[in-house]
């Protein structure tokens, strides 16, 4: 099959890999067949279903490395879900008794795409395999391509999705920052509040880093500049347990003894709890259009920092959250590397006829390849008994027992 033209396109949530990934996508197409021509879709699914799109010209293609140097989309992103009819139809980008699915093949056929690139979590990826699908049982054959984009890192069966080490990374840069107000107040509560909704790894990850540097540092306890207080006291993971009483009571230790208290928390930790609590006065909490419980309105930051308050005996509560800063920046150099082996890849792949979403494949000893869409699947658990994670916990001083399984 001859590539005539190829369609990028960037979905969900943002992750420091995108822009990195559209721009290498578009030098490799252009060193090896510059004649094909690239478009891509504005906003993800939102582009394809309302016919917004751009062309990559030669300016473009010319240029395309300037976007390794930041974050972002350059052509943007959106949360739709092709199989929400209803709020599609709300949001007008399909009528009524329309189906999205072939609304979005319709479009693919009559922009002459052969080759689908699209750069996302697991359910990015899948509908992109729907629409192939689809076109396939109509008549018209579409390849389609994906890189795996999550901050969570948690898409079976891909060992390390792209923006990921990047996110966690800043998500410690964040906290060397915020932690510095732990002497804004005596006897002061920190809980830094982490992207996670399902998956720990980002909140865990972030802590090991946020370790290394704070073993780098120098300290003057004379003066009241001391490593413990600049220190993680404790990490709060939907894969763990929630022990409320007993880690007060090891808090209340630590604030007695350093002045104050940091947490590092995944923002997906105590959600059965807190949405119990909220049903037993009751309330119901509001959902995205994937079904998903719209974390920003039951604020698990606040939920737990009044568990602990009272308990620690704390004057005063700081509640930050880094997603936006951390999910944001540009990749990294570990990052980049990754991006680079997997856009390579993609094309690869692209020109030789195949389908599939690049990564190490961790069912067939991490080599990396096309993983088979059906194989795809979102929210891969953090594995808490991981041995640097352990010795991340070890360090706390904080007892580790997995949840128990909903």
């Amino acid at each position: 099959m001859t590539i005539k033209r190829v369609a990028l396109l960037t979905a969900g949530g943002y992750a420091p890999c995108l822009s990195s990934a559209v721009a290498g996508l578009i030098e490799r197409y252009t060193e090896l067949v510059p004649d094909v021509e690239i478009i891509a879709y504005k906003h993800g699914y939102w582009g394809l279903l309302s016919g917004e799109k751009i062309v990559v010209d030669d300016e473009v293609r010319a240029h395309a490395g300037v976007l390794h140097n930041y974050g972002g989309s350059p052509i943007g992103n959106s949360r739709v879900k092709l199989t929400n009819t209803a709020d599609l139809v709300k949001r007008g980008l399909i009528q009524e008794g329309e189906d999205a699915l072939e609304v979005a093949a319709n479009k693919l056929k009559a922009d002459g795409v052969d080759v689908l690139h699209t750069i996302g979590g697991d359910d990015t990826n899948t509908t992109a395999a729907d629409l192939a699908k689809h076109l396939h049982d109509n008549g018209f054959d579409l390849q389609v391509v994906g890189l795996p984009k999550t901050i969570d890192n948690d898409i079976v069966p891909i060992r390390q999705s792209l923006g990921a080490k990047t996110a966690a990374e800043q998500t410690s840069v964040f906290a060397q920052n915020v932690l510095a107000e732990h002497g804004s107040n005596p006897r002061m509560l920190i809980i830094h509040e982490i992207m996670g909704r399902s998956c720990g790894y980002l909140t865990a990850q972030a802590a090991e880093y946020y370790q290394q540097w704070h073993s780098q540092q120098q300290w003057l306890p004379q003066i009241g500049h001391s490593a413990e207080r600049w220190d993680v006291h404790a990490v709060f993971l939907p894969e763990m347990a929630l022990d409320i009483d007993g880690e007060a009571e090891r808090l209340k230790g630590v604030m007695d003894s350093a002045g104050c208290v940091n947490i590092f928390l995944s923002e997906g930790a105590g959600i059965p709890e807190i949405v119990a609590e909220m049903q037993a006065r009751g309330e119901e909490p509001e959902k995205d259009p994937f079904g998903h419980v719209k974390l920003d309105t039951i604020n698990p930051g606040q939920w737990f920092a009044r568990q602990f308050a009272e308990k620690l005996g704390a004057e005063k509560v700081m509640v930050q959250k880094s997603g936006y800063f951390a999910r944001s920046a540009k990749a990294n150099a570990d990052d980049l590397r990754l991006i680079k082996s997997m856009t390579d890849l993609a094309v690869q792949v692209a020109l030789e006829g195949g389908t599939g979403v690049i990564g190490h494949d961790e069912e067939q000893g991490n080599l990396l390849r096309a993983v088979e869409f059906e194989r795809i699947a979102g929210h891969k658990a953090f594995d808490i008994s991981q041995s640097w994670f352990q010795d991340v916990m070890g360090r706390i001083g904080q007892k580790v027992e997995p949840a128990e399984a909903n």
